[in-house]
């Protein structure tokens, strides 16, 4: 009857969809699996590769060396420090006057026998020699210093691509207080994706000016370094998604932001790529993190966008726009109080 005919076509359609959908189903389950431990196994295992550094040897000074004050000034230059018309405040930092005279702030730097601690010296030179070595504010004389050796090259394992690894801990807060009000600001709040930041990014694409966030989280750009390509296809936007959430899923925010901070691309140093912010300061302000001004940490958050684009040697113009508008976010709500 009529009856028994519709409850047969009902169960002959379940099962059709059953044998269509089960494997369907089944096979998306082990490509979340697949997923899954691509993501575990990175983190859990040795995320990077660091370089081995090389250096040239360390410059020692002591009282009748042979060497020229031009020379030793080249010396300073070659490892990054910086000339002041003051008395210097800060490592890195020195003065030379009368063609004779420095005064200078060492860095902290690691030697094979142990870890030299910044110190403020006075060296006088005269006829090609060092005459006085002396402690700049105990006018202690001192038998011997060593400056720290330049860095001739990095030999990578795989890649090219060289970084500095911090801990967030070590990191100065405002860091990453200006990373989330640029980049993400729901990122303790969201699990990986985030729809409100995806619709905004949709109706800023439809409205004249834009707006400088995107709709990718911050987990998310951190997948696409770490796991995927920068291929822009619905397939990489899908696994990118999916590999965010597996990732929030097991671990939490502090090592995603940790991670994230010594993995993004920051730049191009001739064959090395600059990753990490670590690195991205002493590369574009030869500073430490701690060291660097409000407007400088913006600067270095506006290449996450794109570090070739905003590159600040290449295009100063691009990148104090961008820094500007970064400024612009981080104050607004502030975010970062102004008087820092």
């Amino acid at each position: 009857n009529v009856k028994s005919l519709g409850i047969k076509s009902l169960l002959f359609s379940t099962k059709t969809m059953l044998y269509f959908y089960l494997p369907v189903l089944l096979l998306f389950v082990f490509y979340i699996a697949y997923l899954d431990l691509r993501v575990t196994s990175k983190f859990e295992g040795s995320i990077w590769s660091l370089p081995a550094q090389v250096y040239a040897r360390p410059l020692e000074l002591y009282v009748d060396k042979q060497l020229t004050a031009r020379q030793f000034e080249q010396e300073l230059q070659l490892i990054g420090y910086r000339a002041s018309n003051n008395i210097p405040v800060e490592p890195g930092q020195y003065r030379f006057w009368n063609d004779r005279h420095f005064e200078l702030i060492t860095h902290d730097f690691k030697f094979w026998d142990g870890h030299q601690k910044s110190r403020a010296l006075r060296i006088d030179f005269s006829y090609g020699t060092i005459r006085l070595l002396k402690d700049l504010y105990g006018h202690n004389d001192l038998d011997l210093v060593r400056l720290e050796p330049a860095r001739i090259a990095g030999i990578y394992p795989t890649h090219a691509e060289d970084r500095e690894i911090i801990k967030l801990e070590d990191v100065t807060k405002r860091l990453p207080l200006a990373l989330l009000a640029v980049e993400d600001r729901r990122f303790y709040k969201h699990r990986g994706v985030d729809p409100r930041a995806i619709a905004r990014a949709f109706v800023a694409n439809l409205t004249p000016g834009g707006a400088i966030q995107g709709g990718s989280t911050l987990t998310q750009q951190l997948v696409k370094n770490l796991f995927l390509t920068s291929e822009r296809s619905l397939w990489r936007k899908f696994n990118e998604a999916i590999m965010a959430v597996l990732l929030e899923f097991h671990y939490d925010k502090s090592l995603i932001l940790e991670t994230y901070l010594n993995e993004i691309y920051l730049g191009q140093d001739g064959s090395r790529g600059v990753h990490g912010f670590a690195l991205a300061s002493q590369y574009y302000f030869n500073r430490t993190l701690d060291k660097l001004t409000t407007d400088q940490l913006a600067l270095l958050v506006g290449l996450v966008k794109g570090a070739s684009w905003y590159d600040p040697r290449r295009h100063p113009a691009r990148a104090l726009d961008r820094r500007n508008q970064g400024l612009f976010l981080m104050f607004e709500p502030v975010v970062i109080g102004k008087q820092q």
